[in-house]
This record gives structure tokens, C-alpha cells and sequence, in this order.
């Protein structure tokens, strides 16, 4: 069999691999975007339902949400290194084989803690497989070539976001065979299968690493600092902080750091680590994924208080506030996949710049607007697409930046150390645009929007630090200067 990735081995001849292969193996790494994407986000529609038809209490339906969350950001690391170890694609196929079983478990789960231990199961499988698609695409393309294809991700993300929610609804209302909300999860059998036998077929057969081996030491140390990071981060932003959920941070934290210097040292050593802390050495790495981070918990924190000043403050259906969001999630298409593939090799960091800067002034506005009572009106609207352009100016161009300079058989762990970020990062914005959204006393519609100015600060500030850590990124960041020199 032809090495599919002999000639990204090289860096240079492309051309040895068949396009038409390419565009398959991307494409289907691409469906996995979706599937995992689309359970992050369309199960928010179902709960109601959930609730109704299991009896699921108030803290069951938020750990149908959250237990996803927490086991997919605490094993992502490992599933990033069991990549780099066995081989992407074949870790790739499994970790969608598995994820599909896991979906099934969630679509026939017969009690609100069955639903809850296969989500926490869906996650799990969801780590194994998400870091290997930044890997592959890395595998598959130059660096320059990278911006254009994982600026598809972006796209998928943001149609995600948007239609997520209403498919939900629609397949909830067709209540096919009588299955109702049971076919949010099932929907995964046709598509994740289809994923496998063209993935089988098309992705690049890559063998394993033959010196590179697994800590499931380190792998256990780090599970457990993150698990416990993730944990008190969304449990603190359900009920508020205290000081048993204080102290598990605390300890949490503590676990990341002993696991960071514990690596360090088996590196040193010459030994097998769960991470490569080298990979901080590397500018373009290092405030990528930082910058990653920050603007994640701005992100994340901005999506919470417009959905629940929408709903909650102005009265809109979970429909409408919906339909709200498609001009956010127009204006990020058109940062992710237009203006980032074109400009970003021309402008460099002043782009995610540019974008982190539109994406605070489109917040500000929007946000103001909703406080006002504004509740879709041309202004709001553009206010909203103006947030969502400088989202994907920002955000788009970070997934090529943190991979620029990263050598391909570390490509799994820098993809796993970039979600990573970004789970934890999303759990802290939560935490903090959260609390301070709610930290407005009351729970009427007024406490609602007034609570929207405490938020949009901490949004700025997120976004703020964002942008300085990508003034940190070097000039040069795709080694263009470097190459042609050459």
C-alpha cells in the first residue's frame, strides 16, 4: 500500500498524494466535526423532552449536558498521544466506531442515570477521536495549505451552532417511528457509519510510532487534574462557589502542575511522557494555545448570557432566540471560511488581531442592544454579525497557527493540547461570565439584562488578553520568510 503521508513526511512534494484521496480522508474527518459538534449542541433542544419522558430531575439534566463535557476535556490528552502512538487514522476509526456505540447506548437509555453514564461514555470515545482530525489534516497538507482546509472547521462549527438546535427540534417533532427525542442520539448509527467505511478506504495508513510509547501514568495524573478542573469549574457556575468545590480546584490544579513537571523530567530523562512540554518552546504554539484559552471563555460565556437574556430576559421562544443567532453564525462563516483562507497569509497576526478587536466592539453592541430591549431589529443583527466576524478572524486562523511548526509525530498531542485548552478554557468562561451575569440579584427579566454589563466586561477582558497573546506570535508565522530564504 502507498504511504499516504510520505510526501507531508518530506514537506515539500504534496503532489505524490492522489487530490481526489485527499479531499475524501478530509471530508470524512470533517463528518467527525460534525458528530461531535452536533452533541454538544443539539441535545440542549431535547432536554425538555428528556425530562418529560424520564422523569429527569433538575441536576440529571444538567449532567446530561456537563458529564459529555467533562470526560471529552479530561481524556483528550491521551487520546491526542494514543494517536501519536498507534497511528492517527486507525485511532481515528476506532474512537468513531466507539463514539457511534456510545450514541446508540444515549438513544436507548431507560433512566436519566443510564442517559447520564453514556453521555460521560459519548464523551469519552468523543476524546479519542476529535485530536485526531487536526492530526490528519496536518499530516495531509503544507501549513499554508492547512489555513484553507481548517477553515472548513470553522464553518461546520458555526452551521453547528445554528442548526444544532433547530434539527433537534425538527426530529422531535417528526418523532419517527415513535422515537421522539431517543433519534438526537440515534441520528449518529447512519452517519458515523458511513464515516467508517470511507475512512477505511481513504484515510492515510499511517504506522505506528516505533520509539514512542504511553504514561498511563501521566495519562491517569492529568485525567484526574482535569476531570477535577472541568468538575468544579460547571458545578460552581450550577450552584456557586464553595469551599468543598474550592478545595477540588485547588487539589485539581495542583495535579496539572505536578503532572506539567513530572513530564518535563521523564522527557529529560529520555522517558515516555503523556505530553511534550517542548512543544511550549515553540512561539507559535505557546500563545497559540493561549490565546485559544482566553478567547474560548469569552466565547462561551458570550453564547450563555445571549441565549438566557434572549429567553429569560426578553420572553423569546428557544426557536426565535435561534433564529437570533444566524447572523452570528453567518458573520463567523464568513470570518472562517472567507477572509481567513484569502488574508491570513498576507496579514499574518494583524488579522486575529483585527478580529479580536471587532469581536469585543460587536459583543459590546449587541449586548447593549439586548439591555435596551432590543430583541431582533437590522441594528442587533448587525451588531451580531459584526461579534461573529471577528469570532472566526480570531478563532479561525488559531487551529493552523498552533500546529505551524509542530513536527507530525507530536501532531496528535498538540491537536489534544489545543481542545484541551479550549474545554477547560470554555468552563472557566462559564464560571465567570457566568457569575457575574448572575451575580445581579433577582430572578425576574429585569435582574436578567441588567446582569448583562457585569458579563460584558468580563467578555472584554477575555477577548483583550486574547489579542495579546497573538501580538506575542512571531511576524513570520508560517515560515514563509524562512522558506523562500531557503
Amino acid at each position: 500500500m502507498t504511504d499516504f503521508n510520505s510526501a507531508a513526511a518530506r514537506g515539500g512534494d504534496h503532489s505524490a498524494v492522489s487530490e481526489r484521496r485527499k479531499t475524501v480522508a478530509f471530508f470524512t474527518v470533517l463528518t467527525a466535526v460534525v458528530l461531535e459538534v452536533a452533541d454538544s449542541t443539539i441535545v440542549n433542544t431535547a432536554l425538555p423532552a428528556i425530562r418529560d419522558a424520564l422523569s429527569a430531575s433538575p441536576a440529571a439534566m444538567q449532567w446530561i449536558v456537563a458529564g459529555y463535557l467533562l470526560t471529552l476535556g479530561s481524556l483528550l490528552l491521551l487520546g491526542g498521544r494514543l494517536g501519536d502512538a498507534f497511528g492517527h487514522s486507525r485511532v481515528f476509526l476506532i474512537g468513531v466506531s466507539a463514539f457511534v456505540l456510545a450514541s446508540v447506548l444515549c438513544g436507548l437509555a431507560q433512566s436519566p442515570e443510564q442517559l447520564v453514564w453514556a453521555r460521560m461514555l459519548q464523551g469519552a470515545t468523543g476524546a479519542v477521536m476529535a485530536p485526531q482530525t487536526m492530526a490528519i489534516v496536518q499530516l495531509l497538507y503544507t501549513p499554508l495549505e492547512r489555513v484553507s482546509k481548517l477553515a472548513y472547521f470553522g464553518v461546520i462549527v458555526g452551521l453547528a451552532a445554528i442548526i444544532g438546535p433547530i434539527v433537534g427540534g425538527v426530529l422531535i417533532e417528526l418523532d419517527l417511528l415513535g422515537l421522539g427525542w431517543r433519534l438526537v442520539f440515534l441520528i449518529n448509527l447512519p452517519i458515523g457509519a458511513a464515516a467508517v467505511l470511507v475512512g477505511w478506504a481513504a484515510l492515510p495508513p499511517r504506522q505506528a510510532e516505533k520509539d514512542l510509547r504511553i504514561d498511563p501514568v501521566g495519562a491517569l495524573i492529568f485525567a484526574a487534574g482535569f476531570g477535577g478542573l472541568l468538575y468544579a469549574l460547571i458545578q460552581g457556575a450550577e450552584v456557586g462557589a464553595s469551599p468543598a468545590l474550592i478545595a477540588l480546584f485547588a487539589v485539581s490544579f495542583g495535579l496539572v502542575l505536578y503532572g506539567w513537571f513530572r513530564a518535563r523530567r521523564r522527557r529529560r530523562a529520555g522517558s515516555p511522557a503523556i505530553i511534550e512540554p517542548g512543544l511550549f518552546g515553540i512561539g507559535t504554539f505557546k500563545w497559540g494555545v493561549v490565546s485559544a484559552f482566553c478567547f474560548s471563555s469569552a466565547a462561551i460565556g458570550f453564547l450563555l448570557v445571549l441565549a438566557v437574556s434572549l429567553q429569560q430576559g426578553l420572553g423569546l421562544s428557544p426557536l426565535q432566540t435561534a433564529l437570533v443567532h444566524i447572523p452570528f453564525g453567518a458573520g463567523v462563516m464568513i470570518g472562517v471560511g472567507f477572509l481567513v483562507p484569502r488574508l491570513l497569509p498576507r496579514l499574518g497576526k494583524a488579522l486575529p488581531v483585527a478580529g479580536g478587536l471587532a469581536m469585543i466592539a460587536g459583543t459590546t453592541l449587541a449586548l447593549q442592544a439586548i439591555e435596551g430591549g432590543n430583541s431582533g431589529d437590522p441594528f442587533l443583527y448587525a451588531a451580531l454579525m459584526l461579534a461573529g466576524i471577528g469570532m472566526g478572524t480570531l478563532s479561525g486562523p488559531l487551529g493552523p497557527i498552533v500546529v505551524a511548526e509542530v513536527e507530525r509525530h507530536n501532531a496528535g498531542t498538540a491537536s489534544a493540547t489545543l481542545r484541551t485548552a479550549q474545554q477547560i478554557g470554555g468552563a472557566l468562561g462559564i464560571a465567570l461570565v457566568g457569575g457575574a451575569y448572575f451575580s445581579v440579584s433577582g430572578e425576574d427579566a429585569a435582574a436578567r439584562l441588567a446582569g448583562l454589563d457585569p458579563a460584558n466586561a468580563v467578555i472584554a477582558l477575555a477577548l483583550g488578553l486574547a489579542i495579546l497573546c497573538v501580538l506575542r506570535l512571531p511576524r513570520d508565522i508560517f515560515g514563509q520568510r524562512r522558506n523562500a530564504r531557503d
